[in-house]
């Protein structure tokens, strides 16, 4: 019989302890000397509220709040369960657990939170390769490590000031066996290029322990061939026949270029003259950064400098560089002086950009345009055209007799073509069938008249469905007059 209250007692318990405690946070992360406020939650009213903090347990009494670590919470009652640490020490890193006993019964639920004290890593290292410069396109890795924090580190790299996010490898976290603190190290590798050199590579750590970030970097030297900074021939505009000219040529190189001007038959290696001393070679001036200007100066500028092309050769051991230089006494275009990466074509010396050419082709199309309506519309006697052609057919039609409808105008210039087709063989006999006019009343009527013939036109049959037609219509036939010779030649 003993044996059933034991069960009944084991079943309390599981039933109990499978309680689920509410506890935040979960994980903390904190200096030491910070606070830290720890709360565990049931459901239910609890008894008492235990807390063990670095292996030390402290029973919380909401009326109690003078020692390290106090209560913090709404109340027993209401199954809250918190503790509030003042002042964290280094030596309480690890778990912090709280106790929540029922109001009835003697078993208590548990939960569990993990603080971690910061503690600063030490400085970070950067290791790379050991040589001193690297060549234009050379494959570069670094590694930066840092090591004994708690908890690790987090690094960043950047060159010069700018974050870099290609290239980085995924960092790797170690510690040494039977001890908390954590080493991180990452590694970053690049190609690189000309635009690196003189940059520094930085590997910056950062931690909550620190006051802030630490670093670790290092400056690349990289070498490369003298590069030019503009494509095609060089022109030098603004010079004044008579006066001092300076022909300057900027590029870039690593390490230090030399320079070489041909002018004509005559070779200057800076710093040197011509024999007359009309042209001056200067020695290439750093602007830093690897820019360079390397300048020919002109003593007097004559006629045939103008007309004449200088070339630079710039070489350093890595490769060369030439160019080809014009002189202008014109000032420099303002277009040019300006260009950016819009369209931009020389016409005849003026520069036109992409707004002036659309606006071009724009206007060039309506003035295409309006020519080909204008075309149209007296082409098919529109808008402004109608009325010069209504006027035109209405003085057509009073000059007519027979043009009373547009269809029998149509019907009548047919059978008009006709006739005109078939008169030069029936002429004489129409003329002969033609009645004598009045000699004495119609003198005047048959001057102006003269040599014309009115003919009698059937229209043929007409449909009886349809009204007939007048029977008559009449088409005026002009002739000429024929020789004395000519009517012998018939007879």
């Amino acid at each position: 019989m003993a044996v059933l209250p034991a069960l009944f007692g084991l079943l309390l318990a599981t039933v109990v302890t499978g309680q689920n405690v509410d506890i935040s946070p979960k994980e903390a992360v904190r200096r030491a000397g910070d606070d830290l406020v720890v709360l565990c939650k049931v459901p239910y009213p609890i008894d008492s509220c235990r807390m063990t903090v670095g292996g030390k347990s402290y029973r919380l009494i909401p009326s109690n709040q003078d020692e390290e670590v106090v209560y913090s919470g709404q109340g027993l009652q209401y199954g809250e369960c918190g503790a509030h640490i003042k002042h964290i020490r280094e030596e309480w890193n690890g778990n912090i657990s709280c106790m929540l006993p029922p109001k009835s019964g003697s078993i208590e639920v548990t939960g569990a939170m993990r603080l971690l004290v910061a503690r600063a890593p030490g400085n970070p290292q950067l290791v790379s390769s050991p040589q001193s410069t690297f060549k234009e396109g050379d494959d570069f890795m670094a590694q930066c490590i840092v090591p004994d924090g708690r908890p690790a580190a987090k690094i960043t790299w950047y060159l010069d000031e700018v974050q870099l996010l290609a290239g980085v490898h995924q960092p790797i976290i170690t510690s040494e066996p039977g001890s908390d603190l954590q080493t991180i190290s990452q590694n970053v590798s690049r190609s690189l290029t000309a635009d690196d050199n003189g940059k520094k590579l930085v590997c910056r750590a950062e931690h909550e322990a620190l006051d802030g970030p630490k670093e670790a970097a290092r400056q690349l030297v990289v070498h490369y061939p003298p590069k030019r900074l503009e494509a095609g021939p060089i022109t030098i505009f603004g010079l004044k026949l008579g006066a001092e000219g300076r022909l300057n040529v900027s590029l870039r190189a690593n390490p230090p270029p030399a320079a070489e001007w041909t002018l004509g038959d005559v070779v200057l290696a800076p710093p040197a003259a011509d024999a007359s001393r009309s042209a001056v070679a200067l020695e290439p001036l750093h602007l830093g950064g690897g820019y360079y200007n390397i300048t020919l100066v002109l003593t007097r500028v004559a006629k045939e400098d103008v007309d004449r092309t200088y070339y630079l050769r710039v070489t350093n051991d890595l490769g060369q560089e030439e160019f080809a230089l014009r002189l202008s006494t014109m000032d420099e275009p303002a277009a040019r002086k300006a260009k950016s990466s819009y369209l931009i074509i020389e016409v005849y010396g003026v520069e036109l950009d992409t707004g002036a050419i659309v606006g071009i082709v724009i206007a060039v199309l309506l003035l295409l345009i309006a020519i080909f309506l204008v075309v149209f519309a007296k082409a098919t006697d529109r808008w402004c055209f109608a009325g010069r052609s209504r006027d035109h057919t209405k003085s057509s039609g009073e000059s007519s007799d027979t043009e009373s409808a547009a269809g029998q105008k149509s019907r009548l210039s047919a059978l008009t073509a006709r006739v005109r087709a078939a008169l030069p063989r029936g002429r004489d006999r129409v003329q002969a069938a033609a009645p004598a006019p009045d000699v004495e009343d119609n003198k005047a009527l048959a001057d102006d008249k003269k040599g014309v013939i009115y003919a009698e036109l059937a229209l043929g049959e007409q449909n009886a469905e349809k009204p007939p037609p007048p029977s008559t219509e009449y088409a005026e036939i002009v002739c000429t007059e024929q020789s004395p010779q000519m009517k012998e030649n018939k007879e």
